[in-house]
């Protein structure tokens, strides 16, 4: 197919269209006293569409997670999202009503209207700020959970140990009491008196006499038999209760334990590490990240939460108060935007005006030559003849004749 050049006719045409609509668009801002400009309000929307879109998806998300699968508990927990939505829409075009209106009353409560939902945004962006936290936050908890849990099953531990020995301890001592004690009965009792033993001759009852062999023994024998017999039987239940004491002691094994608390804070660790929170945190304050408190964390989670909402919450009316250019007047001013102030309007036109009166001197000038060399015009200073000097005027032209 041959190229044909473009119709100049056509582009001129367009020419003339593009600048006929420019000027008219130019003088409809004037008239009205403001432009917007389009562009800046576009991507003001996208990013509000943004918003409004990530927080009713977060809003799915957590009802999703927190409604425990019932279904009415599900759509409920979503009603307040779909509201904090159309709330948030509202923002840009208080905005541009913010500068747009001449009413100072209707400024005033556009303002309060864009404050009101900023509020609303700010609650919807911080819940997605928290949400985006949350696993991280609940991962330490988790595991720092399970490290006191195990660290208190030490402490526990330890109480128990130091109960055994303190009870093995004590049999060992009242075994030891129970040994010298039997010893020293058994010692006294043999440093007693052998038995002593006597014929005794009598006569009984039947006149009949008779004779006997009669043993004495020192009283102190049986007292020290009967301790020597105690101590025995005392011996043999505290040796069996020191014997379980001491099965029970070494069933306590610390090492277990040791490892399992090991292991929690290796876990709570590396917990820590993949929190960005807590990397922040600890960044701040100077210590390890496994040694910043809850209420570090959580004043933190405050600054990284609230501050990101209010400037997602602010950053697209801000915007859409920009996009807004204002006029200060509206008739009386030029097509750049600057006003004249009258005492110098004078100054300023005084050379336009000499220059507009040269040229009408100069024109009018030129068009009277003109006249009177075609002889359509008589100048005024041209003199007429006298009528009295016009025949002797005539007899000296005679003469000369």
């Amino acid at each position: 197919m041959r190229n044909t050049p473009p119709s100049r006719e056509a582009q001129r045409e367009r020419r003339a269209w593009i600048l006929e609509s420019d000027k008219w668009t130019h003088e409809r801002h004037v008239e009205k006293g403001y432009r917007i400009k389009w562009g800046y309000v576009g991507i003001a929307y996208l990013v509000e569409a943004m918003v409004i879109g990530a927080s009713l998806a977060g809003a799915w998300l957590f009802a999703g997670v927190y409604s425990d699968g019932d279904s009415h508990s599900f759509y409920f927990m979503l009603l307040a999202p779909l509201v904090y939505a159309a709330v948030e829409l509202c923002r840009v075009p208080l905005g541009i009503l913010a500068r747009t209106q001449r009413s100072y009353f209707v400024r005033a409560l556009a303002i309060v209207g864009i404050i009101f939902a900023a509020g609303v945004t700010t609650k919807s962006v911080s819940q997605l700020g928290e949400m985006m936290f949350h696993p991280r936050l609940m991962e330490a908890a988790r595991t720092k959970t399970t490290l006191k849990d195990a660290q208190a099953d030490r402490e526990s531990l330890d109480t128990r140990i130091a109960a055994a020995d303190a009870r093995v301890s004590q049999y060992t001592t009242e075994l030891e009491q129970i040994e010298k004690r039997s010893s020293d009965n058994a010692a006294q009792l043999a440093g007693l008196p052998a038995q002593r033993c006597e014929k005794v001759f009598g006569t009984n009852s039947k006149g009949v006499r008779y004779q006997n062999l009669k043993c004495v023994t020192d009283p102190r024998t049986a007292t020290l038999s009967v301790s020597v017999a105690k101590a025995s039987t005392d011996r043999a239940s505290v040796t069996k209760q020191l014997e379980q004491a001491r099965e029970a002691r070494a069933a306590l094994d610390p090492g277990a334990v040791d490892r399992r608390v090991a292991d929690a804070e290796q876990k709570y660790r590396q917990a820590v590490n993949r929190s960005q929170l807590h990397s922040f945190t600890a960044m701040v304050y100077g210590v390890d990240p496994i040694e910043v408190t809850d209420a570090q964390v959580h004043a933190f989670l405050r600054i990284f939460v609230f501050v990101p909402a209010l400037c997602a919450a602010f950053a697209s009316t801000i915007l859409a108060l920009c996009a807004v250019s204002v006029r200060k007047t509206f008739m009386d001013e030029d097509e750049f935007g600057a006003a004249v102030h009258p005492e110098a309007s004078t100054y300023m036109l005084a050379p336009f005006a000499e220059g507009i009166v040269r040229e009408v001197n100069t024109s009018l000038q030129k068009s009277v030559r003109d006249a009177v060399a075609s002889g359509a015009a008589i100048p005024l200073e041209q003199r007429r003849p006298n009528p009295a000097q016009a025949p002797s005027a005539a007899g000296s032209a005679g003469a000369g004749a």
